[in-house]
């Protein structure tokens, strides 16, 4: 079986960790652990989130009094690429010995016209109190907007069009490879109309996006979006919450997500099996074994074919 994995930013840094390097060195052995289960009998392809590494990047390049303006978003989403697919390659290699492992920066195309360059949603960096989300805001020119826990910057996420290294993953993949790509979503950039030249652009792209459009091109059977809880929770955040074990792509959608959280995951995991008729999950790291057989998680299956 064809697994394309996307891993959350947070499997690295848990909430409320310092962002130190050997803080996420300790905490990517359940990385390890969760991602070898699945790579002994299937083809693997791990994508990884980076907001918390490219929110500290930035916001250490915004206060940097040698440069003489900041790194734009897209080289430092480069940078985070680097960082955690080292992290993680060395790990995997400890933990998969005879296997092929890669881990390769990826590009990810962008249109230069979605509307998302003009409504930031996603959020990157660390937790601050309003007051100081505010501060930073005029100090540095960021947009902030409230988290779950606090008051976060937001940048521009648009939709992710095609990962310009497909081909070559596929052919890695192919070749018996456990591919680590598209960190962070891919790094952002747009093609010029007339001669192809791609240009990085401010933003950062979907994981989880990227992540499904990705696992439709290499034609996937499987789709496994890992996060820091158990399942999926209808009406989260009210009486009502209850986990969803098994959903539709119909059913995701009227759910209502936060568009900043559970939203790009639920709405990934629909795209993925409605365009494929493959199956997906999500739910907790450590479960990934047991979400691959249906025994965990939120199991997304398509929706049955009207009759009549």
């Amino acid at each position: 079986m064809r697994i394309v994995v996307a891993l959350g930013g947070n499997a690295l840094l848990r909430r409320g960790e310092l962002p130190d390097a050997d803080v996420q060195t300790a905490n990517i052995d359940r990385v390890a652990t969760a991602i070898a289960a699945l790579a002994i009998d299937h083809e693997v392809v791990l994508t990884h989130g980076n907001g918390p590494q490219i929110g500290l990047l930035a916001g250490e390049s915004a206060t940097d009094p040698a440069l003489s303006a900041p790194y734009p978003l897209d080289l430092l989403g480069a940078q985070t690429q680097g960082m955690i697919g080292s992290l993680l390659l060395r790990v995997l290699y400890d933990t998969l010995p005879g296997h092929r492992i890669a881990a390769l920066v990826t590009h990810t195309l962008v249109r230069v016209g979605d509307p998302a360059f003009l409504r930031p949603t996603k959020f990157v960096g660390r937790t601050y109190s309003r007051e100081a989300a505010g501060r930073l805001a005029r100090k540095h020119g960021w947009r902030v907007a409230e988290d779950t826990t606090g008051w976060r910057r937001v940048v521009a996420s648009p939709a992710p069009d095609r990962v310009v290294e497909t081909d070559t993953i596929h052919e890695l993949l192919s070749g018996g490879t456990l591919v680590i790509c598209a960190g962070g979503g891919g790094v952002p950039v747009v093609a010029d109309p007339d001669t192809g030249a791609l240009t990085g652009v401010e933003a950062v792209v979907d994981k989880d996006l990227t992540a499904a459009l990705l696992a439709e091109d290499l034609k996937a059977d499987f789709l496994l979006v890992l996060t820091d809880v158990p399942h999926v929770y209808a009406e989260y955040g009210t009486p009502r919450q209850h986990p969803l074990h098994d959903a539709t792509p119909t059913t995701l959608r009227h759910g209502r997500f936060a568009a900043g959280s559970m939203g790009p995951k639920t709405e990934a995991a629909a795209r993925f099996v409605e365009r494929t008729g493959g199956l997906a999950a999500i739910g907790s790291l450590d479960a990934a074994y047991e979400m691959l057989h249906g025994r965990a998680g939120t199991l997304v299956r398509p929706d049955l074919p009207v009759v009549g």
